[in-house]
């Protein structure tokens, strides 16, 4: 009997030191799972921070390159709602409730599937799987994927947030960006875990969104599990907002103008080896004034709204060297992935075209020269600037030209092998999801989540590219993208666009954009049978995802249609 009671408790004890051991295994195993940070800024051009060719000031950033990786290559949407969509869900914006800009749809398509104009039932947020598989998920900043209990963060997967539910508003203060009368001011809606907040009165965006990001992980309690952070910045959309020492530090840098600060950019580029030595840059739209053509009031003006847009894209940085800096002193850093976008390229078009909120914004804003970046003013930096945030690519925001879509990306992997270098594999914002879940150790979901059908994910995983044991995202890079009536398509080395005059040709153009990225040289006539090759791709693209073609939509007027900038500043002057 004394050997069963001894063979009893050896039992015992062997059982329970094997618990011991599987609770640490798991235990370890969630250590190891890393945490990850994923910051968006909102409408910033390719060439805007320094370790992309920029003149601006932005070393936490540039540090964050030689800690990981540029991406040279990496694609989103020429509009952030839909860029959005699809970083969120990994599939292609049409099928997820963004075949268009939610704010410039037609009555005729909101009326379709997959034009919903809000995050769909069929989207698999990936922030929901990692809340489902142990990760803490927090979020600071813009949403803009739908207003609706049902479609906001804490039902898409955050288990704290505090967010800026439409596209965009005055970095200082609630006001909106957009009105229906005139008399009437507009105001953003802001909600913190589903309800509605008033913002404090020392609110400045950037350093608000990173300070409540950090509060949340700090306050939570289960430190034993990884976290997921979202940082969606405003900046450096419009209005043109700073605090006043950054402003200063720019005023007077830019009174040589956009011709020759497009040049010197490209030339850091050059030296950097970011782009070829012999590469030459779009030099702007015939419909835009060269600077020299401008007055010198009118270039004071401009001057002064490029230094506000610099001071906001340096105090956007200091706020990401905020966070990064937080996570190290806490003992966080190292486990933690980083990966840095902007949602589509620099913005050169004018919502001040926009009747109602035009007529609010002279009747009821101060964009005096003086006043330019301060509380209160409402201003855009125009076709020109934005021309340059995009250099060396054609055209900006709204356009599918590589200006539009092509966007500066930052990644870092804890132990990574690649450091500093320049990635030159083709991606997409739709491998952003595959790649966290990959890096989270977490099955993509097929089919059914949740007792529903979901849309699946598009994108491929981009870890063995990060992580240096492949060169290729893709085996052949193959994407798609059309907004508004505007279309593209890309197909290895090889390109169409489709966009209404004067931006376009009112045509499908060829471009190779490995050997002319710039889109200079329209090939069509010269390769028509490659321009048939692509056009059947992307029909075969749109037929995939839903899209669906309405006569006449690219050229409707409206905002990025619009001719009016410099007749709007001659107003303010």
């Amino acid at each position: 009997m004394r050997r069963t009671k001894n063979s009893y408790l050896l039992r015992s004890l062997l059982g329970l030191a094997l618990a011991a051991c599987t609770l640490s295994s798991h235990a370890a195993t969630e250590t190891q799972r890393p945490n990850i940070l994923l910051i968006v800024a909102d409408d910033l051009g390719y060439s805007d921070i320094g370790a992309f060719g920029g003149e601006i000031s932005t070393p936490n950033l540039d540090a964050l390159v030689k800690d990981g990786v540029a991406l040279t290559d990496f694609y989103a949407s020429p509009f952030c709602s839909p860029t959005r969509a699809m970083l969120m869900s990994g599939a292609d914006n049409h099928q997820v409730g963004f075949g268009g800009m939610a704010e410039l749809m037609t009555p005729q398509q909101r009326a379709l599937p997959g034009y919903e104009g809000f995050l769909s039932d069929q989207a698999l947020p990936f922030p929901l799987v990692l809340q489902d598989h142990g990760y803490r998920t927090y979020m600071a900043g813009k949403w803009h994927l739908g207003v609706k209990e049902e479609v906001a963060p804490p039902n898409r997967g955050f288990d704290q947030s505090y967010a800026l539910m439409h596209g965009g508003a005055s970095h200082f203060d609630q006001s909106g960006i957009i009105t229906f009368d005139a008399n009437k001011a507009p105001v953003a809606l802001y909600r913190e875990n589903g309800k509605e907040v008033q913002l404090p009165k020392d609110f400045y965006s950037s350093e608000f969104f990173a300070s409540r990001l950090m509060s949340y992980i700090d306050a939570d309690t289960r430190k034993d599990q990884p976290f997921f952070a979202y940082l969606a910045f405003t900046a450096p959309h419009w209005p043109l907002h700073a605090p006043e020492e950054y402003i200063r530090k720019y005023e007077g840098r830019y009174d040589a103008g956009y011709d020759v600060l497009r040049e010197e950019r490209l030339e850091r580029m050059k030296k950097l080896g970011l782009v070829p030595q012999d590469m030459q840059g779009y030099v702007g739209n015939p419909a835009w004034p060269r600077w020299k053509e401008l007055s010198p009031e009118q270039q004071r003006v401009e001057s002064k709204r490029m230094a506000v847009y610099a001071a906001m894209v340096e105090a956007m940085d200091a706020q990401i060297g905020r966070v990064i800096e937080h996570l190290k002193q806490t003992g966080q850093y190292d486990n933690t992935v980083v990966i840095f976008m902007s949602d589509n390229g620099a913005d050169g078009n004018t919502v001040l075209d926009e009747g109602e909120t035009r007529a609010w914004a002279h009747k009821h804003r101060d964009n005096s020269y003086e006043n330019t970046g301060r509380p209160g003013s409402f201003v855009e930096y125009g076709p020109g600037w934005a021309q340059v945030g995009s250099t060396p690519f054609n055209l900006y925001k709204a356009f599918m030209y590589e200006g539009g879509i092509s966007v500066p990306s930052i990644m870092r992997v804890p132990g990574g092998k690649r450091q500093g270098e320049f990635v030159r594999a083709p991606a997409h914002v739709t491998d952003i999801a595959p790649t966290i879940l990959a890096l989270a150790q977490i099955e993509q979901p097929k089919g059914e989540y949740r007792g529903r059908q979901v849309i699946p994910m598009q994108g491929n995983s981009m870890v063995d590219v990060l992580t240096g044991r492949s060169d290729q995202v893709h085996e052949t890079f193959r994407q798609g993208w059309e907004l508004n009536g505007r279309r593209a398509m890309r197909v290895g080395d090889w390109k169409i666009v489709y966009a209404n005059a004067p931006w376009g040709k009112d045509r499908w153009e060829l471009f190779n954009v490995v050997e002319d990225r710039s889109e200079l040289n329209d090939l069509s006539e010269k390769h028509p049978e490659k321009l048939k090759e692509l056009i059947a791709e992307y029909e075969q693209y749109a037929k995939r995802n839903g899209v669906e073609d309405f006569e006449g939509l690219a050229s409707r007027p409206g905002y990025s249609n619009s001719l009016n900038y410099y007749k709007d500043l001659d107003e303010v002057l």
